[in-house]
């Protein structure tokens, strides 16, 4: 069975855009022929890889599988593009991580990127689990071990939590209020033992990590953060020793085919030397830094 790139890309936009009229606008092939091209995709393939509908396309489970290898083989092509265009930037290493970690290196940019590199770089922030097998991202900074077989991982840490909350005894903080997070974000394994814990304490909420921290920052209650979080931010205290059930590994992840890439290693190997040039801050270990 022999594929051509040109057709496994009319099929990527076909899949990505859901049918054949929004496929038709950014292709600008016509509706006709990439039907024909399609169907003579399915007939190599010997699957149908889409169930057609008056409402669009969508994906059979053959489908599905064809999309994965159909993304490896595209990202294969634009790297070998970059490669023979030889432009700076226009490799994109894309690093997700959850909110207070893309913060952590947003504010230590210079140790994970500079101007003199030949690649850029994109913090794609995510409380779930970026998709990296569908290269979504290129590394993924996880609490826990990759499980899955074409992605592979390192230790870089631990990341220990406490409660914070304002010294002064105002408002919440008097009161004994705790401060929760609502939204998706409420789904962090932190989030849930707070409300587990204090859910009948809550007075107030916020639906992203930034705004709990302005909410107990000015003395709304308290609540739960990493302690690489909350001991590098002056208006908060601890209230007592790290929580040990929260402790999570830190772990650095990359696609099995990529990880060797020279622009996603040298991200990869600065990411690891500052987490461990770090790693008291992150353990709970340090009460504050500069």
């Amino acid at each position: 069975m022999d594929l051509s790139w040109d057709g496994l890309r009319l099929f990527l936009d076909v899949a990505r855009l859901g049918g054949l009229t929004a496929a038709t606008s950014k292709t600008g092939v016509s509706a006709a022929t990439l039907g024909r091209r399609i169907t003579a995709l399915e007939r190599q393939v010997g699957e149908r890889l889409f169930v057609r509908s008056q409402t669009g396309y969508r994906l059979t489970p053959v489908g599905e599988e064809l999309l994965v290898r159909a993304e490896e083989v595209e990202a294969s092509m634009l790297a070998l593009k970059r490669w023979k265009d030889g432009a700076i930037g226009e490799r994109v290493v894309q690093v997700s991580a959850g909110p207070w970690t893309s913060a952590f290196l947003g504010r230590q940019i210079g140790r994970v990127w500079t101007a003199t590199d030949r690649f850029g770089l994109e913090l794609v922030t995510a409380n779930q689990k970026v998709d990296i097998g569908r290269r979504h991202a290129d590394l993924g900074i996880r609490n826990q071990r990759p499980t899955e077989q074409w992605l592979v991982g390192r230790l870089i840490g631990k990341v220990a939590y406490g409660l914070y909350a304002r010294p002064e005894l105002v408002s919440g903080v008097a009161a004994g209020y705790f401060v929760g997070v609502a939204g998706e974000a409420s789904q962090t394994h932190s989030a849930r033992w707070l409300h587990a814990r204090h859910g009948d304490r809550i007075a107030v909420r916020g639906n992203d990590a930034l705004s709990v921290l302005e909410l107990v920052a000015a003395g709304a209650g308290i609540s739960v953060f990493p302690c690489f979080v909350g001991d590098s931010d002056p208006p908060l205290a601890r209230l007592a020793e790290a929580i040990p059930e929260l402790e999570t590994e830190q772990w650095l992840v990359a696609h099995h085919e990529e990880r060797h890439s020279f622009a996603v290693r040298t991200v990869s190997e600065r990411i690891a030397a500052l987490m461990r040039e770090h790693g008291a801050l992150f353990r709970g270990q340090q009460s504050r830094t500069n």
